[in-house]
């Protein structure tokens, strides 16, 4: 199966690092087998949307390629095309329908009001910026999933972007408070041949609206077309979310809407 949506060939410079792939000519098992919790991690791409009779189906070929509860504790299908298609009988089903804009850009201008210079940016090295970086995603973590079961999915996912950048392929950036010390806000940026993508763009919501998000996308982008060997640069926002405006107004344009559907367990542990 080849990929055409940009948003899923960048999401799957991940897999293809550490993980599996494997090609059923209409679809795509996408697997995370180190960490079952990352529901975006373990996954079936069609190379269709959805249609009459695929709600049955795609059900039983996830519990055969990824698997049932108590092991795999959710199920998530996406699409490799910018159309919804038939979603109504996963919906009646407990699915809820995700909708994302792919953005892209070749380079990044400043923003309106410049940098924001209260700040130090620098990657993750010490295991305590690590810490720090999952300790902020944790604490902003979505109502409803549990605290101990969200960090042990974090502490998951991101010894896999330590061990990606350990192996040259990117970095995660920290954004530190110069008057304080702390760890304001942070993302990261990997890269595959021309392409990079961002990942996990947060701010601490008393360090918002300064600037220092703009500042770190910034930096993450010289660092991936000047170290990294990138030509594209890809990020997905929510279309209904502040960050979209905000990465337009560095340079970014949409190029496509992708879907997913998602229908989460009990456990609501994992996350994209």
């Amino acid at each position: 199966m080849q990929v055409q949506l940009l948003g899923h060939r960048t999401d799957l410079i991940f897999p293809r690092f550490e993980g599996e792939i494997t090609d059923r000519g209409d679809y795509l098992v996408i697997r995370t087998p180190t960490n079952p919790l990352f529901y975006w991690g373990n996954y079936l791409l069609f190379d269709s949307p959805p249609g009459p009779g695929d709600c049955e189906r795609w059900m039983r070929l996830f519990a055969a390629e990824i698997g049932t509860p108590p092991q795999v504790d959710h199920l998530v299908f996406a699409w490799d095309r910018a159309e919804k298609g038939d979603a109504a009988p996963f919906l009646e089903a407990g699915f809820s329908l995700s909708e994302n804009i792919t953005l892209a850009a070749d380079s990044l201008g400043e923003p309106p009001h410049g940098l924001n210079t209260d700040i130090e940016i620098s990657p993750a090295r010490a295991d305590a910026d690590w810490q720090a970086v999952i300790d902020i995603q944790v604490s902003l973590r979505e109502e409803g999933h549990n605290e101990d079961g969200y960090r042990r999915f974090e502490q998951l996912r991101f010894a896999r972007y330590r061990r990606m950048s350990q192996a040259g392929r990117g970095e995660w950036f920290l954004a530190r408070d110069r008057a304080s010390g702390r760890v304001a806000a942070c993302l990261g940026i990997f890269a595959e041949g021309p392409l990079a993508r961002y990942q996990s763009v947060v701010t601490l919501p008393e360090f918002r609206r300064r600037g220092i998000c703009s500042a770190l996308l910034v930096h993450a982008a010289r660092h991936a077309l000047t170290r990294l060997g990138a030509q594209t640069l890809v990020i997905q926002a929510d279309p209904e979310g502040p960050a979209l405006n905000l990465y337009r107004s560095l340079g970014f344009q949409p190029v496509e809407t992708a879907y997913g559907l998602e229908r989460w367990g009990s456990a609501q542990a994992g996350e994209k």
